[in-house]
């Protein structure tokens, strides 16, 4: 299993910062990881399915 970070996730679906943080507090987006300290990250394979499992008009 591969983690990316934010920058990373940033770049593999297009959305912005707040909007990653948003979707998580409506339990819309993967959960991260902790990495120690202030460090988060997701798992590369949770955030492709999500992803995939997208309808064109929700992005």
């Amino acid at each position: 299993m591969r983690v990316i970070r934010f920058d990373d996730v940033i770049a593999l679906t297009g959305l912005s910062k707040s909007t990653i943080y948003r979707r998580m507090e409506e339990k819309q987006f993967p959960k991260s990881i902790s990495l120690g300290g202030r460090s988060v990250g997701w798992y590369e394979h949770e955030v492709k399915e999500w992803l995939n499992s997208l309808k064109p008009s929700d992005t």
